[in-house]
């Protein structure tokens, strides 16, 4: 008898010391939080649906100016489109301009959305149904739509109704004028050299910069050089870190005059936003960043 009590003692002290142990171990325990990136209702998206909603991306640039449609000549462009989702996915764009008004066929990197409304979630559920705007299927299985366009470089409320969570998300869409051709535009909407009356020569004008992360700058007003119609920008960074820039497709190597990086670039317009990308050596591995340069007609002064 004495054997076997001695047994159950150890046996009650080794489960006191285990659950004593283990709550002493629950209360020293970090208590699990969130992400920052990612709020208490959100989780990470997957392709085809619409768990809750995904981390908003920016759309647009700082400083960006509304372009209606009486200022893009009729006809049908290719044109870039900025979501504020990833799970709003939109691989392609075509932009039909026609008697002032605008047209835009988005076509979609998945198939998980059933409508689109031209406005916010709740205006959408209180919408009539024949408001809604459905997608139509091509022979390789992409969804499509085909949405009015306000303006461009304005940001656009956009709801999508997911076929899976028979839920309305809301988006905001940037139709990007900076994607298009310059002689898309009508005319004076843009100026040339020739429109300006700009003869050969020297002259400064007013340069603003967009895009990254907003610390990088350009001087301004920079210098211009016309040959015979065609304009040469020069552009110093505030940073001797970028190694090459990129402008309409070609690239353009630092000039060594300068301290901080500096280029020549051709300008085919002013009052326009001229897209361009500069690489930055500035970080651990080179990064190529976007940005947009906007030359002012306004203001330019020759040398």
């Amino acid at each position: 008898m004495k054997k076997h009590t001695l047994i159950f003692t150890l046996i009650l002290a080794m489960s006191s010391f285990t659950s004593c142990g283990t709550q002493n171990m629950t209360k020293d325990l970090p208590v699990s939080e969130p992400s920052p990136d990612i709020s208490v209702s959100e989780t990470i998206p997957t392709a085809e649906s619409e768990q809750v909603t995904a981390p908003s991306q920016e759309v647009g640039y700082e400083g960006m100016e509304a372009v209606y449609a009486e200022s893009i000549k009729d006809g049908i462009y290719s044109i870039t489109v900025d979501s504020s989702s990833p799970m709003f996915n939109i691989t392609a764009c075509e932009l039909k301009v026609e008697s002032g008004k605008m047209t835009a066929v988005i076509t979609m990197g998945g198939t998980g959305y059933a409508y689109i409304f031209m406005g916010t979630s709740d205006e959408a559920e209180n919408a009539a149904e024949d408001e809604y705007i459905g997608y139509s299927e091509d022979d390789t299985g992409k969804h499509s739509f085909t949405v009015p366009v306000e303006a461009l470089n304005k940001e656009i409320s956009c709801a999508a109704f997911s076929k899976k969570k028979e839920q309305w998300y809301d988006r905001l869409l940037v139709f990007r004028a900076d994607s298009l051709p310059v002689d898309a535009y009508t005319s004076g909407t843009v100026k040339t050299a020739a429109d300006l009356g700009l003869e050969d020569g020297q002259y400064t004008a007013d340069v603003i910069l967009s895009g990254g992360s907003g610390r990088a700058s350009v001087e301004s007003p920079a210098l211009i050089t016309v040959t015979e119609g065609k304009v040469i920008a020069k552009i110093i960074w505030n940073s001797k870190n970028y190694d090459y820039m990129v402008v309409e497709g070609e690239k353009y190597l630092p000039l060594k005059s300068e301290e901080n990086s500096a280029f020549e670039i051709p300008v085919a317009s002013f009052d326009f936003d001229l897209p361009v990308s500069a690489d930055t050596t500035a970080m651990s591995t080179p990064h190529e960043i976007e940005y947009t340069l906007r030359f002012n007609s306004s203001g330019i002064e020759k040398k």
